[in-house]
């Protein structure tokens, strides 16, 4: 990891954009880079989606609920007008492909905020979507992190578009 950033202090519909800096400091091309994300405690591992949480509740029909919606066409190459990171099957890993030896690259979540509360957001780093390749800091340790967020329930003048980003309100129209 060269770099991790996402705002630890959050309000409802804030968009807000979570960026990794990784680098292959290997001497091997990293077969297929892979981040995978999720929520800290039972609920969020218990969760099949990455952002969200899983809902206890039995007889729910989707018991997964969405603390982030991610943006359409992210995660991607930070500078990048294409998507970049491919899901794979398991819907919280995102394949970014190849990386080279030496090489870094910077990837990026757009993320709006639909739930409230403390949540502990994990992202661990892989070197492929197998067992044959592995991920490990310079001690040995698998590579990752975390974020702390507070998404505070104070909403922002908020909507989502017709290409489904989160966007301002626009001020109505007086009939003057």
């Amino acid at each position: 990891m060269t770099s991790a950033s996402f705002p630890t202090s959050q309000r409802l519909g804030q968009t807000s954009l979570m960026r990794l800096g990784i680098r292959n400091t290997g001497k091997r091309t990293v077969p297929a880079l892979t981040v995978s994300v999720s929520i800290a405690g039972q609920e969020g591992q218990a969760s099949t989606l990455p952002f969200a949480i899983h809902d206890p509740q039995p007889e729910l029909a989707q018991p997964d609920r969405p603390v982030w919606v991610v943006a359409a066409h992210y995660p991607k190459f930070d500078g990048s007008s294409a998507p970049g990171g491919a899901e794979s099957s398991n819907q919280k890993t995102y394949d970014f492909g190849q990386l080279k030896p030496g090489k870094t690259t910077n990837v990026v979540w757009k993320l709006s905020a639909v739930k409230s509360g403390h949540y502990d957001l994990l992202y661990a780093i892989g070197a492929g979507l197998g067992n044959q390749a592995k991920a490990e800091t310079g001690g040995g340790a698998k590579p990752g992190g975390s974020f702390s967020v507070q998404i505070s329930p104070a909403r922002l003048d908020k909507e989502v578009n017709a290409s489904g980003e989160v966007v301002e309100k626009k001020p109505a129209q007086s009939g003057k």
